[in-house]
């Protein structure tokens, strides 16, 4: 146990409250003061929810304030989604719900009873001469933390707003399930987030963009005109009900991430260390669950710089995840206008689904009849996953949505795929996904990344992929083989990716060329800015490349057009600083792209697809922007792509991508329904149960996963197989049909003990 004896806390909401009691129960010797600046019953908001998860904490940490709650909460288990008149529910979710100001009454009550010193209406000292004063400073002063402002430089906070305007209210009637409903106004959409939270009262939360805000006139309104407006935006919803407010104010909403969350014997907690978006109903939940983590690590290690240290590293994953899930579900509701169109069963799932925390599996765990009647209206044949549902792109049909996507494998010689490549290809192929990629594969020598890269600029290189394609199609009946062409642009004449990636060759460098003469890192290889001649050249050699690919059997065509390579160069502002035909505006730095697309959509066969792979986001200020790829994937769909690939990043190497589970996809999604082309949703997508959610909400066509496939060259066959499915979209090759189920790896059937007696 560390030797913090007196204890600081700022802020007076349930964090801070309940750090203070928990930390005063484990010491009573403890001196704790809570300073609070406003009054007691003061709070933002009506209702709180609390999970299962925090519930059992708190019960284990402090059985009184769990009892106390416990015969406070109001619990239900249905989700209601109202949209253009049709109401869905599902069922099966779970939820425990009280008033917050009832919640704060039950922490006072507890503070006061241990003997926490309780300062209300009394605004903190500065954090400086608390720190001086006291052992521990805990700052659970929200979201607007002046201590976090006071020591900005070593916390180094950042704080994003986002594009939507809320406002918390109550009505004086239950909801009988979690609702949200969806209002199409004149000025836009608007939706409501409504809650029970005790036997006669609901939370209500109006949300809607900016630019749906000011056109409503909302503005312009005092809090009663709000209110009374809101109130009749959502008439039938409230069923006549008016709505009340307690000094309720628009406002937006701001996710807080710091790099440090401890400074000295100062700490941050709850909404000072971090925000999630209340969609996912986790900021009381959270500042709970860092209070009971921090009084745990205080109780564990020897001294208070080994406690903090603990209860970052033990809170700071847990919070990170929470908040990739709360801004995934944010950007769903930003962007809620682009689902609109959806069957009305889909969109209830879509949203439902909306954080990537609920998914397909869950669901139908949760409520099989809701999902099941999902799955009927998007065409899933009985016993049929959503990833088994087979595809059309042109003239090729897939069997399923699955994608092996394409990964460089450095193996080549002189550009020719070898055994390592039959066997690699081969055996994925073998492996039950829908379509199977090969890697980038080069148009010209001096297009390759690296000395190991395939290439198609020579017979010779065609030959040796006709061998693999033959091989996939005659091993494999119904799996599609497709070839990515590229040119590696400023990121050629590197080391294979084991050796060191993206660092030069120590020796045998080839000259490389751009959109313009910028270097990927400091110590890559300059480019020369291409020429007009130069551009037609590599045209020519896109040409040669698909003669060849077309000769060699392959099923489908992709154009790499992402990742920093060649085309892409062309297509980021940040890597093309052209003042000529191909630089400049965004149809300017399209335009040779679109020039090779178009010649090699001339030369391929036009019975077989042709999808192009972009970078949806740099993930760089100044770069590619959501919005401009949309408008990359509408000129290639209007050229003739049969769907888009829609990666991010890997443009200039000081990005700073938001990595996490399925973390590219809301891009694809974007295009999808703003461009209306099939896509290919890629990034992290680890599970069948992600593959299943992503389809099943339209989210995405296909699915493309690498790293799984590498695990695991059967990852679809055993995708079907764990989900009892042994229909024709995931045929098991006959001298493998043995393994089609899972080995035994151990006695499972031992008899139990009959009887048990007392000693």
């Amino acid at each position: 146990m560390t030797g913090a004896t007196r204890i600081a806390v700022i802020g007076g909401g349930p964090g801070g409250l309940y750090a203070a009691a928990l930390l005063k129960r484990l010491d009573p010797a403890r001196e704790v003061t809570v300073w609070e600046r406003n009054a007691p019953d003061d709070t933002f908001g009506f209702g709180v929810v609390l999970s299962d998860e925090t519930l059992g904490g708190i019960e284990h940490a402090d059985p009184v304030v769990y009892e106390a709650l416990r015969g406070e909460f109001v619990r239900w288990d249905d989700i209601d989604i109202v949209h253009r008149g049709t109401r869905h529910t599902s069922g099966g979710h779970g939820f425990a719900a009280l008033g917050r100001r009832r919640l704060l009454r039950i922490l006072h009550e507890r503070c006061r009873s241990l003997g926490v010193e309780l300062r209300f209406r009394t605004p903190a000292p500065p954090p400086a001469r608390l720190s001086q004063a006291y052992d521990l400073v805990v700052a659970a002063d929200g979201v607007h933390s002046a201590t976090r402002a006071a020591y900005a430089d070593v916390f180094r906070p950042r704080v994003t707003g986002h594009r939507c305007r809320y406002i918390w209210l109550a009505a004086d009637f239950a909801f009988d399930a979690f609702r949200f409903e969806i209002a199409e106004t004149e000025h836009g959409v608007v939706q409501l987030h409504g809650y029970p939270y005790a036997a006669d009262a609901s939370t209500v939360i109006v949300e809607m963009r900016e630019e749906v805000w000011r056109a409503a006139g909302f503005a312009a309104m005092d809090e009663q005109e709000s209110v009374e407006h809101c109130a009749k935006i959502f008439a039938d919803a409230l069923g006549g009900h008016p709505l009340r407010s307690h000094k309720s104010a628009w406002t937006t909403f701001r996710t807080v991430v710091n790099e440090r969350w401890s400074h000295g014997n100062l700490v941050l907690l709850g909404d000072a260390a971090h925000t999630a978006h209340f969609s996912i109903g986790s900021g009381t939940k959270l500042a709970v669950e860092d209070a009971l983590a921090l009084a745990a690590c205080l109780e564990e290690q020897p001294s208070l710089a080994e406690a903090l240290t603990a209860y970052e590293e033990e809170r700071r994953p847990v919070v990170a995840s929470t908040q990739r899930a709360a801004r995934a579900s944010l950007e769903w509701f930003e962007n809620l206008g682009l689902h609109l169109d959806q069957p009305p069963r889909q969109f209830a799932f879509n949203l439902l689904t909306r954080s990537r925390r609920v998914t397909h599996g869950n669901l139908r765990l949760r409520d099989p009849r809701f999902t099941e009647a999902v799955e009927r209206e998007f065409g899933c044949p009985p016993g049929t996953p959503p990833m088994f549902t087979p595809f059309r792109l042109r003239g090729l049909t897939l069997r399923n949505r699955v994608v092996v996507s394409p990964m460089d494998m450095y193996s080549a010689a002189d550009g020719v795929p070898g055994d390592f490549h039959l066997v690699h290809l081969g055996a994925r192929a073998l492996g039950g996904a829908g379509l199977v990629m090969t890697e980038m594969v080069c148009v010209g020598p001096e297009g390759r990344i690296t000395p190991g890269c395939t290439g198609l600029w020579s017979g010779k290189q065609a030959e040796a992929w006709r061998r693999i394609t033959d091989f996939a199609h005659r091993q494999s009946p119904g799996t599609a083989i497709g070839v990515q062409l590229g040119h590696s642009g400023r990121k050629g004449s590197t080391r294979l990716m084991w050796e060191g990636m993206d660092e030069p060759l120590p020796e045998g460098n080839w000259p490389l060329v751009a959109a313009s003469p910028l270097p990927y890192t400091p110590d890559s290889q300059t480019p020369r800015q291409l020429t007009r001649a130069q551009l037609t050249d590599i045209r020519e050699q896109f040409i040669g490349a698909t003669l060849r690919a077309a000769r060699a059997g392959f099923d489908l065509l992709e154009l790499h057009c992402a990742h920093g390579y060649l085309l892409s160069g062309f297509l980021s502002p940040l890597t093309n600083h052209r003042t000529d035909a191909y630089g400049g505006s965004p149809a300017k730095r399209l335009r040779f792209p679109l020039e090779v697309f178009d010649a090699v959509r001339g030369a391929w066969p036009e019975e077989r697809p042709m999808t192009v792979r972009i970078s949806a986001t740099d993930w760089a200020e100044g770069g590619t922007t959501a919005e401009e790829a949309v408008e990359i994937a509408r000129a290639f769909a209007a050229h003739g792509a049969d769907a888009i690939d829609v990666s991010t990043g890997q443009v200039v190497a000081e990005e700073r991508p938001e990595f996490g589970r399925s973390y590219q996809t809301p891009f694809a999604d974007r295009i999808r329904h703003e461009v209306g082309v099939p896509v290919i949703a890629v990034g992290a997508i680890s599970s069948w149960d992600d593959v299943n959610s992503l389809i099943l909400a339209g989210r995405t066509d296909l699915c493309a996963l690498a790293r799984p496939h590498l695990y695991d060259p059967h990852w679809t066959l055993h995708a079907a197989a764990e989900q009892g499915y042994e229909g024709p979209a995931a045929v098991w090759p006959a001298p493998y049909r043995a393994g089609s189920r899972r080995p035994r790896t151990g006695r499972t059937d031992a008899p139990r003990p009959r009887l048990t007696l007392g000693g």
